[in-house]
């Protein structure tokens, strides 16, 4: 894919995720910093940061239970070692740090 392509797809993942956030059950606040950087805040004072990575042309994901790189596999983004799906993923993890269920679906 172009580099366009990407920074279009990656955008509009990010803010579907942000539409997903504000709709999920659950103590969630997030920050959209420049350079396309999403921090979600949990009450715990806990972060999620899912951010675009141009060069590798992923989205990278740092939580509580690690740091995790999704790749575009032509319909969702997929972890690079699980192949799980990106708001699968992200679902689980805000579920974890926030200790009740959080389902984020784009």
């Amino acid at each position: 894919m172009t580099e366009s392509e990407y920074v279009h797809l990656a955008e509009d993942t990010l803010q579907h995720l942000e539409q997903a956030i504000e709709q999920a059950d659950g103590d969630l606040d997030y920050e959209f910093s420049a350079g396309g950087v999403l921090q979600i805040e949990f009450a715990d004072g806990s972060v999620i940061v899912v951010n675009k990575q141009a060069a590798a042309q992923e989205i990278w994901v740092a939580a509580k239970s690690g740091g995790f790189h999704f790749r575009w596999d032509g319909h969702v983004w997929r972890d690079t070692r699980s192949d799980e799906e990106l708001f699968s993923a992200l679902s689980r993890f805000a579920s974890a740090q926030s200790g009740g269920s959080i389902e984020l679906r784009y």
